[in-house]
């Protein structure tokens, strides 16, 4: 009988013999893969998993990785990292059994609709509303904005008000809801990158069958919780691979253009360096966690670290190009995916799109007060809403 570790090695290597990345499609490697049961390897057997430790992981991605195999999350980043864990531990059997597969395969892309205009940071006081009707289904009115992938999305997961008589925390629910629903509009939103991967999307009489509820109404918040500390540890995760990960356009813009070079910024690199590295090992640290996923301060620490290391990696490529780093070929997205691609693997690009890492999947305060509070154990925030009915909260 192998050992688990061995037998996630041994799977893995059959997969990629049998459907060699390089000749395969995607999606029917990805559909390989999930059958064999790597794609989450903790999950349950028959949902993707084997019902191993998620420590695990990182065995089958390195095979997979070095075979040249697609990276899940870059496909279908909100369906793999927060949809799958989501629906594993709050969804019913059936719609695991109906959703989980596609996903993976990327058949059907997820969004999140989360964030609002007037409830960004603080999303427990977000305002659309879903009330349930007679027939027992839901329908949900407001509007969600800086929605990633949206205008790609078949599926979303919502989080609404249901009862506005109860603090704020209380009185959520938390749907699965279909992007086809005459009652959604997706507007999407133009960056200063000149793609517009962001959307604004309005709920206007959108309807939700009550089997597409994930928990128990009011109890949305709970649910919330499984996902952002999932979208936390997908995003903090990092590289095991040393120079790879944030460091890495640094290190290949030192490396391509000499002439760049100077002893003040040979510090500056040594000092990024080092701190990409002390994120790398504690990458390593968290994947090997033997409890508590992905609620372990790794996975909230690694997305912190990885969103303001990144954001300075990419401003020390810049000031190092000087008057360069001015002469973007073109912000206008044209449509062919190799020039796209490649215009989004420009080092200036990437520098416009990195002023989002500190927003995204949690702002660096949130994350801040989250590690200070339920990690180190310090006092709380001010809390003036706390006990409070949301209606009788102020909001801007």
């Amino acid at each position: 009988m192998p050992k688990p570790h061995e037998l996630v090695a041994e799977r893995t290597r059959r997969l990629v013999e049998e459907h060699p990345p390089g000749e395969t499609p995607v999606r029917d490697f990805l559909a390989a893969r999930f059958d064999a049961g790597l794609a989450w390897v903790r999950f349950p057997e028959g949902l993707g998993g084997l019902g191993l430790p998620h420590g695990l992981q990182p065995v089958s991605d390195a095979i997979v990785e070095a075979a040249g195999g697609p990276d899940p999350f870059a496909l279908n980043p909100m369906g793999y990292g927060m949809a799958g864990p989501t629906l594993v531990a709050h969804g019913s059997p059936e719609l695991r059994r109906r959703l989980l597969r596609p996903l993976y395969v990327c058949d059907d892309i997820w969004c999140q609709l989360f964030s609002e205009p007037g409830a960004g940071s603080d999303l427990a006081g977000l305002a659309t509303r879903a009330t349930r009707g007679a027939d027992g289904a839901w329908t949900v009115d407001g509007r969600k904005v800086w929605t990633s992938k949206a205008h790609e999305a078949r599926w979303a997961l919502l989080l609404a008000r249901t009862d506005p008589d109860v603090p704020k925390h209380a009185g959520l629910t938390y749907f699965v809801l279909d992007m086809r629903d005459p009652g959604v509009e997706v507007r999407p939103l133009r960056q200063m990158t000149g793609d517009a991967d962001f959307n604004e999307v309005r709920l206007d009489g959108a309807r939700i069958p009550d089997d597409h509820r994930l928990g128990p109404a009011g109890a949305g918040w709970r649910v919330a919780m499984t996902t952002l500390a999932n979208e936390r540890s997908a995003i903090g995760g990092g590289s095991t691979v040393r120079g790879a990960g944030p460091i890495a356009p640094a290190l290949e813009l030192w490396r391509d253009r000499p002439d760049l070079r100077t002893p003040v910024r040979r510090d500056r690199l040594v000092s990024l360096f080092a701190r990409a590295d002390a994120l790398r090992l504690t990458g390593i640290r968290y994947a090997a966690a033997p409890s508590d996923y992905p609620n372990s301060p790794e996975g909230t620490l690694g997305k912190l670290v990885d969103a303001e290391l990144n954001q300075d990696v990419l401003e020390f490529c810049v000031e190092m190009l000087g008057a360069e780093a001015t002469a973007f070929p073109s912000y206008e997205p044209g449509g062919d995916p190799a020039a796209d691609a490649a215009r989004r693997a420009d080092v200036r690009w990437r520098f416009l799109r990195s002023r989002a890492n500190t927003i995204e999947g949690g702002t660096a305060e949130v994350l801040r007060n989250v590690l200070g509070e339920r990690a180190l154990g310090l006092p709380g925030d001010v809390r003036v809403d706390k006990d409070r009915p949301w209606r009788d909260v102020p909001r801007g």
